[in-house]
């Protein structure tokens, strides 16, 4: 498989304007992506760019750390499900889980990840490998398709491929039959393709079409 039907197309800058999200949806249906990811805003402006494609819309809910109150996190949801969304990339309360507080954390995740397919940012780079697993055991007890390692901020993003290729394999490890997601500064082919072999079932990011055209390139030669 192409290591392009496994890319969320990702632009989640706050001063993102119209035309930077169409051009999100184009270049994701010209290349096959397999979905974009965006801030919540644009869920209904990507539902009606992308309608009759193949690619998913996924929405990014409560970076860098999931701090809002379970209120707001799935009122959020809940509109971007009726918006169109087709994915939730949702962060665990990381300070929950630093203190332990499992069952909030459970209490929290599954009526979100009852909504609609939910991937739950873990935030890998805040954790020890302890926490790691815990994480990862939770997001399946939750109810969720997928274990991501991280979003923005996230101190994982700066860190060399192999600890994030680490961090995949406890992830996976952890979590047997979930899908995983790598995301963080995956800015080239190479990268991205470690990120596959360490076994990544999705890849975030931003460089999505230089990836494609990498591969494209290495095919040709």
């Amino acid at each position: 498989m192409s290591i392009t039907k496994k890319i969320d197309h990702t632009n989640i800058n706050k001063d993102a304007t119209k035309e930077d999200i169409k051009k999100l949806c184009d270049e994701a249906k010209e290349y096959g992506f397999h979905g974009v990811c965006v801030n919540p805003e644009w869920v209904d402006f990507c539902a009606e760019e992308l309608q009759g494609s193949e690619v998913k819309v996924v929405v990014l809910i409560d970076p860098p750390m999931g701090l809002s109150s379970h209120e707001e996190r799935i009122s959020i949801c809940e509109k971007a499900k009726k918006g169109g969304a087709n994915e939730l990339d949702i962060v665990m309360n990381i300070i929950d889980l630093k203190y332990e507080y499992y069952e909030k954390i459970l209490d929290d995740l599954r009526p979100i990840c009852a909504l609609l397919d939910t991937k739950v940012i873990i935030g890998s780079g805040y954790l020890t490998d302890k926490e790691i697993r815990k994480a990862s055991e939770l997001v399946k007890k939750a109810g969720a398709i997928c274990v991501k390692t991280a979003t923005e901020k996230d101190p994982l993003e700066e860190r060399e491929v192999e600890e994030k290729a680490y961090h995949l394999r406890l992830m996976r490890e952890s979590a047997p039959g979930l899908l995983v997601k790598a995301s963080g500064n995956i800015r080239n082919y190479t990268q991205a393709k470690y990120m596959e072999e360490a076994g990544a079932d999705i890849i975030g990011t931003s460089s999505g079409v230089k990836i494609a055209e990498e591969e494209k390139n290495i095919a040709n030669l």
